[in-house]
């Protein structure tokens, strides 16, 4: 991933999961992905302001419409004052959809972001 030229950004987010998912994983691989990205590109993590407040069901075997309506309203800004007026790189393991990334996007739009860039480390495909 870094050998990508990394899109200019003022903080670098996670997709983040849900407390209780976390919790059971024990890691998020987006955050991991996230801080190692950081520290190589020089940018600011920030692993709290974007915070996932539902827990939804997994995307696997959802159809694109099922998987937008799981993740509708699923997140929230916790931090806005990082976020304002800030180029957001934001990152996820995998897209497949990108119903997560889309709905993370608006969130932070929201929140008054500007650009938003997304990085993925895998595309996912649907049966």
């Amino acid at each position: 991933m870094l050998r990508i030229k990394m899109p200019l950004a003022d903080i670098i987010l996670p997709v983040p999961l849900y407390n209780n998912r976390l919790r059971q994983r024990e890691y998020n691989q987006s955050a991991l992905i996230a801080k190692y990205i950081a520290n190589s590109a020089g940018l600011t993590l920030a692993l709290d302001s974007l915070i996932k407040i539902r827990d939804t069901k997994p995307q696997v075997g959802l159809s694109s419409g099922e998987r937008r309506k799981n993740m509708n309203n699923a997140f929230a800004i916790k931090s806005r004052e990082l976020i304002e007026g800030k180029s957001i790189l934001l990152i996820d393991d995998v897209s497949t959809t990108g119903a997560t990334v889309r709905e993370c996007s608006n969130v932070l739009k929201k929140a008054g972001a500007g650009d938003i860039h997304v990085i993925t480390l895998a595309h996912g495909v649907m049966n």
